[in-house]
């Protein structure tokens, strides 16, 4: 029995110990890591996955709380005519004083009310205007209106004529109020569908939509939010070996914790065909992206609704990726069986001058410059957040998104004397601290030195000299927490927290193993500039707790964040103000 006993306490301290190094310090992953689909059992599981990442691609493209959509102000001229087809220039004011351009293809001799198809291009040297072997938009667009759909092609941002922003853009102030190309563009395709929708020779329960490389992004991203995309075609772009390239395929806390498989399994169970190509990132998807969504849309008993293809051919949207497109969207959209009909047709090719829709004119009147549009959108933000006003919950609710807080389940505590190290199963973080026991309220001690700097305070010594339980702990990158950390990978922030991310999570990971000991009412004392995290942490805490701060920050300005707390999004959820409202009273 003794023998028993004294393995049964083995086995409990192995699984308390603390892992060796905070794994938050090495091998973060990145656009390039390889990432493996989760399973899920249930579809009640997935059900309750989709929306969180619902929330998160919205979030951090901007969009949560979404944005008024006014009417659509759009302007469509100089029409050409051309065996059993049109094209239009466009510009769409996707939001007060942005206008957004693209060319619409319409089907000739064809009444009725047709399927429509809204088409963003990729990273194409012409934008939406490419004619090359490996991608032509305009064959795209002239052969799909022949066939019967109406064809919305527009531009990327920075792009042809939609070049109030650059392409790429989003400096830290930017990042704070998630302003980057990554949410312009989700919003101006959102607003490409709204557009659509109010064409009198489009079906509103036909629209599909399809790009490739980042126009293959979004498209998948698109259909993740937007459940009036019905039928997708994204091309060269689902893969669990490179998650895209761009700024504008990026954004600070898009992919923490997940992938664009995910994100493509969102479209389920709409139906969906998955193009690829044997030369580029998307050469397994045959054995491994598309078995993964497969099993998602299995879940929907909806299993052949997903289809896929691989193309003999390096990154593209060449013929024979076209010509499956053609067929998926024949067969889903049209009620088409024969398929010879669908082969791809030569094309005329306009001048280039003839399809830009600012060439040879201004952009509309009231169009704002890129300093302009950024002011007006910190404006739309700060309305949406005033509208918000004793709405606390919903406060708290994007707080957390920005924070990228989690409650933790469980926390193990490996103990060796007043040395404590704090770990959440699985994530095998390492949060180490000094514990005094005691009797009275709980007081958990934050300075941004660390542990040792806090011990070293008045502050401390007054709450020992009482005889209360002090934790002091040193969070991440601090005291004896500080390591080096890899940071130097493509788009750290995308996938991974921020050092000011992690430290409010340490201060909760805290709060959750002294509630787990049964200590209520915890004093925070938050010391130097871990009076902000502790106040944050507070702010998002599932437990009450009484605040002991001195404030540093004046009034939640910008470069108050960006240089002492810098958390992408903190302004997009209210910053300074919505911390201040969820802590009155404590």
């Amino acid at each position: 029995m003794k023998a028993i006993l004294a393995l049964l306490t083995f086995a409990a301290l192995t699984l308390a110990a603390a892992p060796a190094t905070d794994a938050r310090l090495t091998s973060p992953p990145n656009t390039n890591t390889h990432f493996r689909m989760p399973e899920y059992k249930t579809l009640a599981e997935w059900e309750a996955r989709k929306r969180v990442l619902r929330e998160q691609i919205l979030f951090w493209a901007g969009l949560d709380p979404m944005p008024e959509r006014p009417p659509v102000r759009s302007e469509i001229f100089g029409r050409i005519e051309n065996g059993g087809y049109s094209i239009e220039k466009v510009l769409v004011e996707t939001r007060q004083g942005y206008w957004l351009g693209g060319n619409l293809y319409r089907p000739l001799g064809k009444p009725g009310k047709h399927p429509a198809i809204v088409s963003p291009h990729g990273h194409w040297t012409y934008g939406r205007l490419e004619h090359s072997p490996t991608g032509s938009l305009p064959t795209r667009g002239i052969n799909l209106a022949r066939q019967g759909h109406v064809v919305f092609m527009y531009d990327m941002v920075g792009y042809n004529d939609t070049v109030q922003t650059p392409h790429a853009f989003g400096n830290k102030t930017e990042q704070l109020w998630n302003w980057g190309p990554l949410g312009l563009q989700l919003w101006n395709s959102i607003r490409a569908v709204d557009f659509m929708m109010t064409l009198p020779d489009v079906d509103p329960e036909r629209i599909g939509a399809t790009g490739a490389s980042g126009g293959g992004t979004q498209t998948f991203l698109l259909a993740a939010v937007d459940e009036r995309v019905k039928y997708t075609v994204p091309v060269n772009m689902i893969s669990s070996i490179m998650q895209g390239g761009s700024p504008c395929e990026n954004a600070p806390g898009l992919r923490v914790g997940t992938f664009n498989v995910e994100f493509g399994a969102m479209t389920a169970p709409r139906p969906m065909l998955i193009v690829s190509a044997t030369g580029d990132w998307t050469k397994n998807t045959l054995e491994e992206e598309y078995p993964a969504i497969q099993g998602i849309y299995d879940l929907y008993d909806r299993k052949p609704y997903v289809e896929a293809v691989r193309i003999d051919a390096t990154h593209n949207y060449n013929k024979d990726s076209r010509e499956a497109m053609y067929r998926f969207f024949a067969k889903h959209m049209l009620g088409a069986t024969d398929m010879k009909p669908y082969a791809e047709k030569g094309i005329r090719l306009e001048k280039l001058q003839d399809m830009l829709a600012l060439h040879g004119r201004t952009a509309p009147l009231g169009a704002l410059s890129y300093d302009g549009l950024f002011i007006q959108w910190r404006t739309i933000v700060m309305q949406q957040m005033d509208r918000l006003n004793q709405n606390l919950p919903e406060k708290r609710r994007l707080l957390n998104l920005a924070l990228g807080a989690a409650w933790p389940r469980e926390v193990t505590a490996d103990k060796s004397g007043e040395t404590v190290v704090l770990s959440r199963p699985g994530v095998n973080d390492r949060v180490p601290g000094v514990w005094i026991a005691g009797k009275g309220q709980p007081a958990l001690v934050v300075h941004s030195e660390g542990a040792t700097a806090a011990r070293a305070t008045d502050d401390v010594a007054a709450l020992v000299k009482a005889g209360r339980p002090v934790l002091m702990i040193d969070v991440f990158q601090t005291g004896a927490a500080k390591s080096t950390r890899v940071t130097n990978v493509p788009h750290f922030e995308t996938f991974n927290r921020t050092d000011s991310q992690l430290r409010v999570q340490d201060i909760l990971t805290a709060l959750r193993w002294l509630d787990a000991q049964g200590m209520k009412d915890v004093e925070m004392v938050g010391l130097s500039d871990a009076s902000v995290w502790t106040r944050f942490a507070a702010a998002v805490a599932q437990v009450q707790v009484k605040l002991n701060v001195k404030p540093v920050f004046l009034n939640g300005a910008d470069p108050e964040f960006v240089n002492q707390f810098f958390v992408p999004g903190i302004q997009r959820a209210g910053g300074w103000k919505t911390a201040l409202a969820l802590t009155s009273g404590l």
